[in-house]
Parts: structure tokens; sequence; C-alpha cells
């Protein structure tokens, strides 16, 4: 039989319509359905990383937690508990688990050198090292203890920091005084925007 696409539709709505009508009710086998696929999956509530809406995430990993095992994500949902988005994600949040499991996505810190062409890996003790130096030798060569005035302002206007949705209050305010500390006045949240 050489069936087309129009023929499908029929049958199709014509089956769904004799479904409806002699009582079937599908739901219990699509939460079978549903319920098998995680069923044995640990649940971990997150946020999204992607905007400053900061919408609830559940991340749904298979994996005993043994020592040589690695959890595997297997499903990415909107938390329906969750006050900001009640279970619903817009379609970056929704994209989020091949994300998670992109083999592109880069695990380890990476440099390139002034002139070179290619990334090197470098190790995160190497990265934070090369970080603190950059940022003490930028504070020392244009930190502004005066204004054009004569008063003291102690500020470095060099360095910016720029938080996201995902950071809890407790690490903004530890941000904000080490940033303080170092005279930094340009600080911003993105989940302010």
């Amino acid at each position: 039989m050489d069936a087309s696409r129009r023929d499908f539709l029929k049958v199709a709505t014509v089956g769904g319509t004799a479904a409806a009508l002699f009582g079937f009710d599908l739901k219990p086998a699509y939460a079978e359905l549903r319920r098998l696929k995680i069923a044995r999956a640990s649940e971990t509530r997150s946020t999204c990383p992607y905007c400053s809406v900061s919408c609830g995430v559940i991340i749904y990993t298979l994996g005993d937690g043994a020592k040589n095992v690695t959890k595997q994500v297997v499903h990415v949902e909107g938390d329906p508990d969750h006050p900001i988005n009640r279970g619903t994600l817009c379609p970056k949040g929704a994209s989020l688990q091949q994300d998670i499991l992109n083999e592109r996505r880069l695990l380890k810190p990476q440099v390139r050198r002034p002139g070179g062409t290619d990334w090197e890996d470098i190790s995160w003790e190497q990265a934070i090292g090369e970080i603190a130096q950059k940022v003490k030798k930028t504070r020392d060569d244009t930190f502004i203890e005066t204004d054009a005035a004569g008063n003291k302002v102690n500020r470095c206007e060099s360095i910016a920091f720029t938080g996201g949705c995902t950071d809890t209050n407790e690490f903004n305010y530890l941000v904000v005084k080490a940033m303080r500390a170092l005279g930094v006045v340009h600080i911003e949240n993105q989940a302010r925007v």
C-alpha cells in the first residue's frame, strides 16, 4: 500500500477520535513512559545560568555515586515548584542538557599567549596565579589615590567585575567586599538587569 501524508493524517485523526470517544485515556501511558525514563535518576535542583530571570531547573542524573563512576545527565526540565518560572523554560533553558553534554565544552582553563595562534591547556593553579598577578599589576599601575581637586578617593577604575544570576547572595557579598578592598568601583550584576 502506498500511503500519502494526507492518508496518514486522516488515519491518525480517526484513531485519536475513536480513542477519545470509546474512553481510552492515554495519560497513564504517557505518565508511565515518563516515569520509566527518570525512575532511577537522582534529582538535583539548580538555576538556569543564561539570563537574569534565574529560572529553576531540575537536572536528572544516572550514576550510583561510586568512586570511579561519573554521573550522566539524562534529562533537564523546569522546576514546577520554583516561584519564578513554575516549571516553564525558554528555548535556551530547555536546551541546557545539550550544553552539559557537549563534547566541545571546555573542562579546564586555556590560554593563548601574546603572539600565539593556538590555545594551550593550563592547570587551575596556574590560571589563578596568572590572574592574581595581572590583577595586582593592573591595580598597582592604575590606582588613583586622589582626584584632580586633591580629595582622597582610593579607587581603581581599570578593573571591573560582573556577577551572574546563578551567584548566591553570600557569594555576591564576598565579591563586593573583595572588589571594594581592591578599590574597584565598576561593579555590576547581570541578575539586576
